[in-house]
């Protein structure tokens, strides 16, 4: 099982993959976390990439997942290259990484959006401040969403966070197993962030609480 997680800066995807690779591991299952190239690259050069260097990157994303694929039950990656695609577009102008980008973005079994509920933080080279993140955030969702790519997002903080994240792994197994038609939480009549916000929670109360989903 291959687990994506995409978002803006300072939406949680760092904490999301460790929270839930400690939660799988006490399960008893093989699972290896991917670590964002990007962060990497940021910190051994002192700056940010340029333009010409941000395919590279992203190859190297694509390549450590598919190598901790062949070991492990369970693949967490911090990020994968449709990020560095949707900076590319949306720093430079530059759209050519996207082809690639959801070529691999489409092996993965589940690809989880972090939403925009949690305060923005400064950390560092890659952070360009709050205001960035409702438009990278936008790209995301429309990219996937061109391709044709199912995802889900899931908001909270802490615990909440983790608990809608295994909500999701469990509804992506069920589909799989053809014990769950296709479906998705994301509001079918409009893009408020709010609005899907409480669809999403209404959901996880009512499974908690052993009463049927809306």
């Amino acid at each position: 099982m291959k687990i994506a997680l995409l978002g803006a800066e300072s939406t949680g995807k760092t904490q999301l993959s460790q929270a839930l690779a400690e939660h799988l591991l006490g399960m008893g299952r093989s699972v290896t976390v991917v670590a964002e190239v990007l962060r990497e690259w940021c910190e051994q050069h002192g700056r940010t990439p340029r333009e010409a260097e941000q395919l590279a990157i992203a190859q190297e994303q694509a390549r450590r997942v598919d190598a901790a694929a062949a070991t492990s039950d369970i693949v967490i990656a911090d990020t994968t290259p449709l990020m560095i695609a949707v900076y590319s577009a949306m720093l430079f102008g530059d759209e050519s990484l996207y082809d690639f980008a959801l070529a691999h973005q489409r092996s993965y079994t589940l690809t989880l959006v972090t939403g925009l509920d949690i305060p923005w933080e400064a950390d560092g080279l890659q952070r360009d401040g709050p205001h960035v993140r409702e438009p990278v955030d936008s790209l995301v969702r429309a990219a996937l969403e061109r391709a044709g790519i199912v995802f889900k997002v899931v908001y909270g903080t802490g615990r909440e966070r983790l608990a809608n994240a295994l909500l999701a792994m469990a509804a992506s197994t069920a589909m799989r197993e053809g014990l769950l038609a296709n479906w998705s939480w994301s509001c079918d009549k409009c893009s408020d962030p709010e609005c899907e916000h409480r669809l999403f929670t209404g959901l996880l109360r009512s499974k908690a609480a052993g009463r049927p989903s809306p």
